[in-house]
């Protein structure tokens, strides 16, 4: 998780989230779910006020330099802490895993040329010959061996330790062959393996760097760009790797500028002092679209907005009273003002594109039952009444991190107030807003929190298993026992119908407990001024090495 300021509030968790060779895994590929990819049509959003489109023109030729916005400097490169969007954004050009997602958001080989499942718990990852380190060192399967020890090694607290959870050996069977042993059939290890998780990085490079890995330095991994210059809390550069195993970069170079204010940003934009940036302000949507500077894309984002139940004690324990809050929010008037009607209302907590492989029925059951996302204000108040809650207060977080948070607390209150609750809003400073995905002392006294949530591999338990019973997105405590069993049965089921008729259970059954009260699907976003072109327009960025695309637009 995760991900924040603005867009990012969503994948602030320990963990986040697979690529085969496409012949020699086929077998394998059908054996996981979820990796078709989001739709190529959906009526509801070409109903909205934007397109997504597939990608970006792709470059004409290569380009000296590009610049590129970050709202956000990252705080370390160490890809065992890589979570949020910052980060992710600068690694995957840098750090490559052993399987990639692509801008289709389908899986492909990475640096294992081969995944296979023998058993349901054991995966053998077959690794590509030749492959360097940017310190010219040859990638081996024992750098495999070590980059997973990281993520496993409590001491080091990795953000994406709960994708090893299920793991119970990691071993070099080869040279170039690592097997992984399971202690129990997982079927989202495979997928995670194209994220962070993933990553592979140099031994000897890493234990050389010690306490200094990814914030000096090199970080000693296989992408087409290696780390340059970091001037701390103003830029950093990657420099081209000409030993790259695969398409050489566009770009020599690519700077990275941290802008946080979103004005600034986006004026730089404008501007032509950078040259683009994913996550657009909302706000500043119309801005870039009509400016004649670049053009403004939208696509797959994987991504829904929320409202992040934290609190089932007190006036939220009855959940008559989460239902009547969930409907009394005008979804259509939160997209219009907060996503500046860029997005489409829903009442599902999982994105439809992440439903894509499901066959019919499974997207049926998916969909087809769950609340209306359309505003019920009377019977909302009924509710209310019928709890024994009118006049109750419920406390929700908000900060001026960015105007979808901002904007969506104060529906909240206004739609909490309408149906007879006590709707107070605790303002909380960007950088503590944080703090709300990991700290429950920051979480103390708060009820709730509007949360954009992306899912890092295309299967809806990436989202949905965040409510079993400790589960790390789970501030509310929730716990129940079928809830529970539902999220085992899916870990441990390869063949997508079944765990998509799975999947579709649970959905209905979050739904039901109003665990968090979803709101709309939101695109991801790409600025490109008229130098520049061949970035994806789907999330994808987080784990691909996106930068390499980008160069001369004509």
């Amino acid at each position: 998780m995760t991900r924040p300021a603005p867009h990012a509030r969503g994948r602030a968790r320990h963990l986040r989230r697979t690529v085969l060779p496409v012949a020699a895994a086929a077998a394998a590929f059908a054996m996981v779910a979820g990796c078709s990819g989001p739709p190529k049509h959906d009526p509801a959003q070409q109903a909205a006020n934007y397109r997504l489109s597939p990608g970006t023109p792709p470059a004409k030729g290569d380009i000296d330099s590009y610049r590129w916005a970050l709202y956000a400097e990252p705080l370390t490169l160490d890809y065992t802490a890589a979570f949020d969007y910052p980060q992710n954004t600068v690694l995957s050009n840098v750090c490559e895993s052993l399987m990639r997602w692509t801008p289709q958001l389908t899986m492909a080989p990475g640096l294992a040329q081969k995944a296979s499942n023998p058993d349901p718990t054991t995966w053998v990852y077959d690794l590509r010959p030749g492959v360097k380190f940017h310190d010219g060192s040859v990638m081996t399967a024992d750098d495999v061996v070590y980059s997973f020890g990281r993520q496993m090694d409590p001491e080091i607290g990795a953000a994406w330790a709960e994708s090893f959870e299920n793991v119970d050996t990691v071993t070099a069977t080869g040279p170039l062959q690592v097997t992984v042993k399971l202690k129990q059939a997982d079927s989202l290890f495979p997928q995670l393996m194209a994220t962070a998780a993933g990553v592979v990085a140099s031994k000897k490079g890493v234990e050389a760097a010690g306490k200094d890995y990814g914030t000096t330095g090199s970080l000693d991994c296989t992408g087409p760009y290696k780390l340059g210059d970091w001037a701390k809390g103003q830029s950093l550069k990657l420099e081209r790797f000409d030993d790259y195993w695969g398409t050489k970069a566009k770009a020599k170079t690519v700077e990275f500028a941290f802008l946080t204010d979103a004005s600034a940003r986006t004026n730089a934009m404008l501007s032509g002092e950078v040259d683009g940036g994913f996550l657009i302000p909302s706000e500043s949507y119309e801005r870039l679209r009509t400016s004649g500077a670049g053009t403004l894309y939208f696509g797959e984002g994987l991504s829904t907005l929320n409202v992040n139940v934290t609190s089932m004690k007190g006036t939220l324990a009855d959940v008559r009273v989460r239902k009547a809050l969930s409907m009394a929010l005008d979804r259509p008037g939160i997209v219009k003002t907060a996503l500046a009607g860029n997005g489409t209302p829903t009442g599902s907590l999982t994105p439809r594109a992440a439903w894509a492989g499901a066959p019919a029925d499974a997207q049926a059951a998916a969909f087809d039952h769950l609340p209306p996302s359309t505003q019920d204000i009377e019977q909302a108040k009924k509710l209310v009444e019928e709890a024994g809650a009118k006049g109750k207060t419920v406390t929700v977080a908000t900060s001026p991190i960015g105007q979808d948070v901002s904007l969506v607390a104060t529906a909240i209150q206004d739609a909490g107030t309408r149906i007879g609750l006590k709707v107070e809003l605790k303002t909380i400073a960007p950088d503590a807003f944080s703090a709300l995905f990991t700290d429950p002392k920051a979480r103390e006294g708060i009820d709730m929190f509007p949360e954009t949530y992306y899912l890092s591999v295309t299967d809806p338990v990436d989202l949905l298993r965040n409510f079993r019973t400790g589960g790390y997105q789970n501030h509310a405590g929730y716990s129940d026992a079928e809830y529970d069993a539902l999220v085992a049965r899916i870990t441990e089921t390869y063949d997508p119908a079944q765990r998509f008729a799975l999947e579709a259970k649970l959905q209905q059954k979050a739904a039901d407990d109003v665990l968090w009260m979803p709101i709309a699907e939101w695109p991801s976003t790409v600025f490109l001024n008229k130098k520049i072109t061949g970035a994806p327009t789907t999330i994808a960025y987080m784990y691909y090495p996106w930068a390499a695309d980008v160069g001369a637009a004509g």
